[in-house]
């Protein structure tokens, strides 16, 4: 099945130059090129894309805002590109939904690949992206976690998302839950479905926000 694609950068050259790097990959297609927020909300809605590549600083709306409406109105996944390793930028955007997070610097291959697993339902940041984000959350101060929202996971949905938190693999999950990966696999669809997650990015977010990891917890 064809991965449906749109870019949307506010520069000319380096949109096109994605969208051709994207439209030479077997299985890839590009519907559509926007050159600010507003363009890209209008062009999910239009051509419904599997996969959003949203510039984070763009004119009229910001990638961040258009990722928010994008995440909030269709079942397109986001992918944010920027030349900035900011934390702020990192933190929003995947509060808005994103499901990658990228530096423009990313090779070829590497832009190909993040598009693939996100549009399978995974999710994936640049490896000092990771770093940066886990390094947010280790520096904030403990809050006290929302009441009750992990009620509705059972024993075994909790240690699964506990392992997420600690980012984890499905392989690594399920060997430290002596279960198969299938199992773990239904464990963690459970998880994001509960909890009205989209991937295991938020469940990471997740994880510490309502405590379940404390800032700082060993892995």
């Amino acid at each position: 099945m064809t991965i449906r694609v749109v870019v949307a950068d506010d520069q000319e050259l380096v949109r096109a130059g994605f969208a051709l790097i994207l439209d030479m990959q077997p299985g890839i297609e590009v519907v559509a090129e926007a050159g600010d927020g507003v363009q890209a909300v209008e062009a999910v809605r239009r051509h419904a894309p599997d996969v959003a590549l949203l510039d984070i600083r763009m004119p009229r709306l910001d990638g961040i805002e258009a990722c928010r409406e994008i995440s909030a109105a269709s079942a397109c996944r986001t992918v944010m590109l920027t030349t900035f390793d900011c934390d702020e930028y990192v933190y929003e955007a995947l509060r808005a939904g994103a499901s990658g997070f990228l530096l423009k610097d990313v090779r070829r291959d590497d832009l190909a690949h993040a598009v693939r697993v996100v549009a399978a339902g995974e999710a994936l940041l640049a490896p000092s992206v990771a770093r940066r984000l886990i390094a947010e959350y280790a520096s904030r101060p403990a809050i006290p976690p929302p009441s009750g929202r992990l009620d509705v996971l059972t024993a075994r949905e909790r240690e699964t998302l506990l392992l997420l938190g600690r980012g984890l693999s499905n392989a690594e999950i399920a060997a430290a839950l002596t279960v198969s990966e299938h199992t773990v696999k239904t464990h963690v669809g459970h998880v994001l479905a509960k909890l009205g997650l989209r991937d295991r990015v938020q469940a990471v977010i997740c994880a510490y926000e309502t405590g379940l990891i404390s800032a700082g917890a060993p892995a």
